[in-house]
């Protein structure tokens, strides 16, 4: 029962350890991951290059797929270019493996002393974060150490040495046990930890180590399957992808596995087994890209017709922005003021689906919105990067009129998008929390909503058409939503002092108010652009 503990506990630190360093990787590489996710090039090559490298920061190939999955999901990135940062991302993936192979067990308790008192001591944030690394590493280390001890005993049972040394006289049984390993885990680092461990100790040879290698790669894409069951027809095909390249890789493995193993064995130090199963983890990942990636167009053809279908989502790239027409504004202009109230439709959407959120609570309305928000702000990016460049072209005064328009409109219907971000937040703090309005409350708000949802709407409709009567119909909704914001207050506070609501619940209700009185806001904003007063 101790020897259950100390390896429990092993667990436990090892991937603490994995956790703690991957933040400290994430903080000192200062970028916004997913942000460089999206901005990947067409060339699948540089996104196997891409996907190892952010998995090598994060630490966890199922968190760049699931990233991935998400970007996929909202447009931002095709399946072929998915499919190469699902191939990086098992490569980065060995790179914990082999900083375990360093037999660096004497310097455990130096490492962790070194990382603490850098995160103590030093005030600049990059030592810091440094400092993080090298503790994360220490404890991970220490797990290690500790699962090795816990399993010194099993070599004395030999129930327990009959079993492991069936992986090698029986490799499916060895890939089954990967397998189960990895999705009961939830981390190839952590299985490949334990593999290491155990053969440290004498228990499993190569031979038998590398089948639950192959299985434990199969397993690692159980997070990216869960992560697309609500997703659409290309997040579930990346998935896919990861899956079946795992997959065919095992068992193109399994068939050459006499070949493989005496590779590992030239390729790697004698006697060394940690080395061994790092090199054999990481040569199985390399050799498993380099046969797919000239392959990459006609296996995501594959996997488009094992998965049929028509994906119906929107495409959240710039659809009009063309470079090819700056150098006639006229065109130009035209093609961005499409784009911007592309962009103002998208924000509608969340907004809707935020109000709809406060009556009726929606987990799938809420992820949709939070989902989306960051393709909001990309195509505001987009953008304005678009219209800053015509600004070095000659325009007549009207189109400069409108070239400054849009840039004020592009700005005011992102702030539309963040507010709906904002109240979907809020909502679902208030569902976790259990906090619930009064009836006349939800009443009054139900009010509210309908005003400023028709104020935006108008607001953009009115910019879509240049239409001056809408404009001024959105301003009606914008003075209105002013009047009734006021007594909505006036009546919270009496609720308040009549005991019918709680501060708390006050505090929640006061908060969406000001988030949809600046949606109105923004709307107003937009109206009078269109009326031409700015």
């Amino acid at each position: 029962m101790v020897q259950l503990f100390l390896f429990l506990g092993g667990i436990s630190l090892f991937l603490y350890g994995m956790q703690m360093m991957g933040d400290g990787l994430q903080q000192a590489a200062g970028a916004r991951l997913q942000k460089i996710l999206g901005q990947l090039t067409k060339k699948t090559i540089y996104g196997v290059a891409l996907g190892a490298g952010v998995t090598a920061v994060l630490q966890s190939s199922s968190a760049t797929t699931v990233m991935t999955v998400g970007l996929v999901n909202a447009g931002l990135m095709n399946l072929e270019q998915a499919f190469g940062i699902v191939m990086g991302a098992n490569i980065g993936t060995t790179m914990t493996a082999q900083l375990i192979a360093f037999n660096l067990t004497d310097y455990i308790t130096l490492i962790i002393a070194i990382g603490f008192v850098m995160q103590i001591v030093c005030k600049k944030r990059t030592l810091k974060n440094l400092g993080a690394v090298l503790l994360g590493f220490g404890i991970l280390m220490l797990g290690m150490s500790m699962m090795s001890n816990a399993v010194i005993p099993l070599r004395q049972d030999p129930r327990i040495v009959d079993i492991l040394g069936k992986f090698s006289t029986h490799p499916l049984m060895g890939l089954l046990t990967g397998l189960v390993m990895t999705l009961v885990i939830q981390s190839s680092s952590a299985t490949i930890g334990i593999l290491m461990a155990m053969a440290s100790q004498g228990l499993i040879p190569l031979e038998g180590a590398i089948p639950v290698i192959l299985g434990d790669n199969i397993g690692t894409c159980i997070t990216a399957v869960l992560a697309t069951l609500q997703s659409g027809l290309n997040a579930k095909r990346v998935a896919c992808s990861h899956v079946m390249f795992n997959l065919c890789g095992s068992i193109i493995a399994l068939i050459l596995l006499p070949f493989f193993i005496s590779f590992v064995k030239d390729i790697s130090p004698a006697g060394n087994i940690g080395r061994q199963i790092a090199n054999a983890h990481t040569t199985f990942n390399l050799v498993n890209t380099c046969i797919f990636l000239p392959l990459a167009p006609y296996f995501t053809r594959f996997i488009k017709k094992l998965m049929p279908g028509e994906e119906n989502d929107i495409s959240y790239q710039p659809k009009y922005l063309d470079k090819n027409v700056l150098n006639t504004p006229a065109v130009a202009l035209g093609l961005a003021a499409k784009e911007v109230v592309r962009m103002g439709d998208l924000a509608l959407e969340n907004i809707r689906k935020s109000f709809a959120c406060v009556d009726n609570y929606n987990k799938k309305d809420v992820d949709f919105i939070l989902e989306h928000e960051p393709v909001i702000d990309s195509l505001e990016e987009a953008i304005t990067v678009y219209l800053t460049k015509m600004s070095e072209k000659n325009m007549t005064k009207e189109m400069s009129n409108l070239h400054t328009g849009l840039i004020h409109a592009c700005n005011d219907i992102e702030r539309i998008g963040d507010h709906a971000e904002i109240i979907a937040k809020r909502v679902r703090s208030m569902r976790e929390d259990g906090t619930t309005f009064s009836p006349e409350a939800n009443r009054e708000m139900k009010e509210l909503e309908v005003l400023v949802v028709s104020a935006a709407t108008k607001a953009i409709k009115a910019l879509e058409n240049n239409d001056k009567d809408l404009a001024r119909e959105s301003l009606d909704f914008s003075h209105q939503v002013k009047i009734k914001q006021k007594a909505m207050r006036k009546s919270h506070v009496e609720r308040l002092n009549e005991g019918v609501c709680t501060p708390e619940t006050g505090f929640v209700m006061l908060e969406l108010l000001i988030n949809m009185k600046r949606v109105s806001d923004h709307s107003k904003n937009i109206s009078q652009l269109v009326l031409g007063d700015f």
